[in-house]
């Protein structure tokens, strides 16, 4: 994986809007004060466009015995024993 660039902060205020370009894009930026990284800009994961019911049908596993609860701990609550 390829270092974020690192920007100082006179830098980030003068170039703010070329930063945002390259975040756009999937870069990751690095704000640094004295040499010191303060802080990182990095993209916004993209919104999930669900349209509707079942949109995320199989790509989520939900096992058979879901709903049991594991005796080890039904004991630490006081559910069984």
């Amino acid at each position: 994986m390829e270092a974020a660039r690192q920007y100082n902060v006179h830098e980030a205020k003068t170039h703010f809007s070329r930063i945002l370009q390259q975040v756009e894009t999937g870069e990751e930026v690095v704000i640094s004060r004295a040499g010191e990284p303060i802080a990182k800009v990095v993209p916004l994961r993209s919104k999930v466009n669900r349209t509707d019911y079942g949109s995320l049908r199989g790509q989520i596993h939900i096992p058979e015995d879901f709903d049991e609860l594991p005796d080890d701990i039904a004991e630490a609550f006081g559910m069984r024993g």
